[in-house]
C-alpha cells in the first residue's frame, strides 16, 4: 500500500517536495488526473458517479527540524518544525538538506552533566546536529541555514502485523488515498495531499477553498496511548481495534449525524472501528469545515504509538480497516437519495 516508500521520504512541513514528487509519479502511473496548486498541495480527481462533492484529504508533511545556525566548530543548531517531542531527540539520526546529508543529534555527555541536569529532558537549544565536520566552512559546503532536517528511520514490519516507521502521521493517510485512487472506483471524489498541516493546517485551507466540498473525509495517523502507565479510560485509541472516528478535537466538533452514519457503514460492512477518546490535537478537518458556506467533515484515523517522534508504530490491520471504511463511505455517499 505504498507505505514503505512513503515513510522513508523526507517531507518536513514546508519542504514536502520528495513526498510530492513520489505521489505525482504514482498518480501518473495510475493514470489519474491531478494538478499541484500554488502552495504545493496535490489535488487528484477520481471521476465517477456523483451525488456529492467529496474531498478526501491527508497531509504529506511530517514534524522535523530547520537549521538556524552553524557554529565555528561546524555544529548545527536547529529549531523544531511542528510539535516535536523534544525528550526523544538526543542521539537520533537525521538527514539534512536537499542532499540528505547524514547527521546525529548530540548533546553534552552524561559524564559532564551536573546533578541537576542528569535525568532531565534536554532542551532543544542545548542540542546540535553533528555531520562529522570540524569547521563552519566545512559544514557550509554541505548545509545552509534554512535547510530542513528529517528523521532517518527504516520501515520495518514486526510482531503481530505491526509497522515501525517514521512519519506514519500522516503517510498512513497518503497511502490510503493512493490505494483508493489506484482502484478507480465508480464513485467521484477528490484525493487531496496537503502541505503544512503540522504548522497550522495551511494547505488544506487553500485546497478546500478551491474545491468547496460537501463532505470532507480527513485521513490521519492519530495519537495512541495504550501503554502500561496510561489508565484505560485515558487511552485515546487502541492499536488493533480498527479505524478511529473522531467526535471532537481542538479545531472541530464533528457533526454527530455524520459520525453515526460512518459508524453504521462500518457496522453494516463488518469493518472494525473505535472512537477517539481524546479531544486534544487537531487535523485538516479544522479548516475544511469552515470554508465558504461550510462542509460536513469526518475524520477516519489510524492509531499510531509514539507520533511526533523519530519512530512510530501502527497496525496493518488498522490501516486496512481505515481503507475499507473510507472506500465504503465514498461509495455510500455517491449513491444518491
Amino acid at each position: 500500500m505504498f507505505l514503505n516508500e512513503l515513510t522513508e521520504l523526507s517531507g518536513v512541513s514546508g519542504c514536502e517536495y520528495e513526498v510530492r514528487n513520489y505521489i505525482k509519479g504514482k498518480l501518473s502511473e495510475i493514470g489519474c488526473e491531478f494538478y499541484v496548486d500554488k502552495l504545493g498541495n496535490i489535488i487528484a480527481h477520481n471521476k465517477g458517479k456523483k451525488n456529492k462533492n467529496i474531498m478526501v484529504s491527508a497531509h504529506m508533511d511530517e514534524v522535523g527540524l530547520i537549521v538556524s545556525c552553524i557554529d565555528s566548530d561546524g555544529f548545527i543548531k536547529f529549531k523544531a518544525v511542528g510539535g516535536i517531542d523534544q525528550r526523544v531527540l538526543n542521539s537520533k539520526v537525521v538527514l539534512v538538506g536537499e542532499n540528505n546529508i547524514p547527521g546525529v543529534i548530540g548533546s553534552k555527555a552524561v559524564h559532564l552533566m551536573s546533578d541537576k541536569e542528569r535525568g532531565n529532558s534536554i532542551p532543544i537549544d542545548k542540542l546540535y546536529i553533528d555531520i562529522g565536520t570540524s569547521t563552519k566552512e566545512e559544514t557550509e559546503k554541505l548545509v545552509n541555514v534554512g535547510d530542513y532536517a528529517a528523521f532517518k528511520s527504516d520501515y520495518v514490519e514486526f510482531g503481530d502485523n505491526m509497522i515501525k516507521a517514521k512519519a506514519l502521521d500522516n503517510r498512513a493517510g497518503c497511502s490510503i488515498i493512493l490505494e483508493l485512487l489506484s482502484q478507480k472506483l465508480d464513485a467521484d471524489f477528490y484525493g487531496v495531499f496537503t502541505v503544512m498541516e503540522e504548522v497550522g493546517l495551511r494547505g488544506a485551507e487553500a485546497a478546500a477553498y478551491q474545491l468547496e466540498p460537501d463532505l470532507g473525509i480527513v485521513l490521519e495517523g492519530t495519537v495512541c496511548a495504550d501503554m502500561p502507565e496510561v489508565d484505560e479510560h485515558e487511552s485515546s485509541t487502541l492499536i488493533g481495534k480498527g479505524a478511529v472516528l473522531s467526535l471532537m478535537d481542538n479545531a472541530t466538533i464533528y457533526d454527530i449525524d455524520v459520525v453515526r452514519s460512518v459508524a453504521k457503514i462500518a457496522e453494516d460492512n463488518n469493518i472494525t472501528y473505535q472512537y477517539r477518546r481524546s479531544t486534544s490535537g487537531a487535523n485538516d478537518a479544522g479548516v475544511i469545515h469552515k470554508i465558504k458556506n461550510g462542509a460536513k467533515v469526518a475524520a477516519i484515523s489510524v492509531p499510531c504509538r509514539y507520533i511526533h517522534s523519530s519512530i512510530s508504530v501502527a497496525s496493518k490491520n488498522d490501516l486496512y480497516s481505515a481503507l475499507k471504511l473510507t472506500k465504503q463511505v465514498i461509495i455510500e455517499n455517491q449513491k444518491g437519495e
